[in-house]
């Protein structure tokens, strides 16, 4: 395929984009997707949009704008599992945007585009499309503040104020360490280049001060939910304070271990997390942070260059350190790691290109390969017409991209990323959401039982059932709960296994329908292979007494 080389990027980003929309008409997944869109739905049911209510109680954690952005979509297109994960899909393409303006404005358009490629087709961003969180959004606000706080640094008070507003939006999704990203890139690029009057200019400060004024919606709803309400129950115990939890508890409690929600901490969790999460790119980029460390590969770049370094790397050295570590947290910093591809890509010649052409390549086969194996493995209806799909992706890729030159390694990588989307959004993700039996059972319920008032007894994390039965659903800690609302009408209980005996014994109840469960987001061998996989399943049940 003869195409000038930015006409290929352009129609790369396209085709990729196009590619992520059968995600759109997916299901949510368990557990913080469908956690997210439970709670975003009881600000809908409730008409609250300062108090957050998850599992059926006071809900303190993430920030409300992720809660915010969905329920404003719910209440423009419905309470659907595609109203969820729209306002994402289309952060996702304006973070993508972003990171082309940056990386032109500092280097040039062809390093914009092709950083714009490698961001869309990293892998965690193609499975965080259809797993929808929090980090769509947190990486595209984190990414609009740096751009714009570039542009604020060259003269621009209105992209001061953007940069600002920016910032506060990441903060309102994740909180301050957010701040991190965006400004320890700035510190150090100042201090390296002997701008030492830059932290002391007056509009630096400024930007401070509009961030917290930025933020006051957050600090309203997290005061008026639980500090004049010390007498919540939170985190199995009373008296606490949102502000203290939002400034202290939910950052620095998790980096130091010592806030109510703990993790255990590995020092190497993001560099083999980078290796699976950034494929195709991962050893491209590993290799070309590698190559930073030789100065002479250092001259010619932009002295802005530093600034995406220092943005990378003091995050990744902090989630790194933290004891508090899951694989998502990675893509705040996948634009930096896409620019620092990408630039690396670009120098590539002789030698070296035809090693990462290679290299490339078999990566190709290999998940191809890899898809297949599962495809067969997995017992699909019709493997071999999906192995048929993906052997035409992948032919295609060689057959229209030919040469050992920079376009084709760009190209056929990002059409293994296709490859991925196809397999993962049209039959995998749909195949497994099969087990999760929350969604089913709620589906099923609003089908069979529209007017039904659902209920969950002993187990806390019935979020998919949550989000997709009808109306609110209560939550029933013990049997006390039970036997308090018992003698309501259309009364239909979500309950385990080791729940139904007694159920049956003493409350009469009768099985409207079973579901097969697996922790989907957590899959194993013995799941994924069909012959093995009944002995893993559990089972869950709807109920109705009598």
């Amino acid at each position: 395929m003869n195409l000038k080389d930015t006409t290929l990027y352009q129609f790369l980003i396209v085709f990729l984009a196009l590619a992520s929309i059968p995600a759109l008409f997916g299901g949510v997944m368990e557990p913080d997707g469908a956690l997210y869109a439970s709670m975003s739905k009881n600000i809908i049911l409730f008409q609250d949009w300062f108090n957050l209510y998850g599992r059926g109680a006071d809900w303190l954690d993430k920030p409300h704008l992720t809660f915010w952005i969905t329920a404003t979509s719910f209440k423009v297109f419905g309470i659907s599992a595609f109203a969820y994960k729209l306002p994402s899909f289309l952060f996702g393409l304006l973070g993508a945007w972003y990171l082309f303006k940056l990386a032109k404005d500092i280097y040039d358009e062809k390093t914009g585009l092709i950083s714009a490629v490698i961001f869309l087709s990293a892998l965690h961003i193609i499975t965080s499309t259809f797993d929808v969180r929090a980090e769509i959004y947190i990486t595209t606000f984190t990414l609009a503040s740096i751009y714009h706080y570039h542009k604020a640094h060259q003269g621009s008070f209105w992209h001061l104020i953007a940069g600002s507003f920016f910032a506060a939006c990441a903060i309102l999704i994740k909180g301050i360490f957010v701040l991190i990203p965006v400004f320890a890139g700035f510190i150090i690029y100042w201090l390296f280049t002997k701008q030492y009057k830059q932290l002391w200019q007056p509009k630096w400060w400024i930007a401070i001060v509009l961030i917290f004024v930025f933020i006051t919606p957050e600090l309203y709803a997290l005061y008026t939910q639980f500090d004049l309400h010390p007498e919540k129950i939170v985190f199995e115990r009373t008296g606490v304070s949102g502000l203290k939890f939002f400034f202290w508890d939910s950052q620095f409690g998790r980096f130091f271990n010592n806030g109510p929600i703990k993790g255990k901490g590995d020092i190497s969790f993001f560099l083999h997390t980078t290796l699976w999460a950034f494929l195709p790119w991962s050893i491209l980029f590993y290799t070309a942070v590698i190559n930073l460390f030789k100065k002479k590969n250092r001259i010619n770049l932009a002295p802005e260059s530093i600034m995406i370094w220092a943005s990378a790397a003091v995050t990744f050295l902090i989630f790194s350190l933290s004891k508090f570590q899951l694989p998502h947290y990675i893509l705040i910093v996948f634009p930096q790691f896409s620019i620092i591809t990408a630039l690396y890509l670009r120098k590539l010649e002789g030698k070296s290109l035809k090693v990462f052409f290679n290299v490339q390549n078999v990566l190709a086969i290999l998940v191809f390969a890899l898809l297949s194996a599962l495809s067969i493995v997995y017992g699909f209806d019709y493997p071999y017409l999906m192995i048929g799909m993906l052997l035409v992706v992948l032919a295609g890729s060689f057959l229209f991209f030919k040469g050992i030159k920079l376009e084709t390694i760009m190209a056929r990588s990002a059409f293994v990323s296709v490859e991925l989307m196809l397999f993962l959004f049209i039959f995998f993700y749909p195949a497994i959401l099969k087990y999760q039996s929350g969604g089913i059972a709620g589906e099923w319920l609003k089908k069979n039982y529209p007017t039904a008032k659902p209920a969950v007894l002993n187990y806390i994390d019935a979020f998919s059932f949550d989000f997709y039965a009808p109306g609110e659903v209560k939550y029933l800690h013990n049997y006390e709960d039970l036997d308090k609302i018992k003698h309501e009408q259309n009364l239909v209980i979500y309950v385990p296994e080791v729940e139904l005996t007694k159920l049956k014994s003493e409350y009469g109840a009768e099985v409207l329908k079973s579901f097969e469960y697996f922790h989907i987001t957590k899959l194993t061998g013995k799941f994924l292979n069909a012959k093995t996989r009944a002995q893993v399943l559990e089972h869950f049940y709807l109920v109705k007494l009598h």
